[in-house]
């Protein structure tokens, strides 16, 4: 999901978030030339839990 052209949102409802989940993530970033993504985790017990920001390079 992109937002206002700005930030990427990747949806999962898994037990636990990996590295290959902070990958796909990265990947999207990179082939749409965008610089900040979340990765929101609805299987997570607590909602704060399951959120995990995703950088490509540095923002400015």
């Amino acid at each position: 999901m992109v937002v206002e052209d700005k930030v990427i949102l990747e949806l999962k409802s898994v037990e636990c978030i990996n590295n290959a989940h902070k990958k796909q993530v990265l990947t999207y970033l990179k082939l749409t030339g965008m610089k900040l993504g979340y990765l929101l985790n609805f299987g997570d017990e607590l909602m704060k839990d399951g959120i995990t920001r995703v950088l490509n390079g540095k923002l400015e």
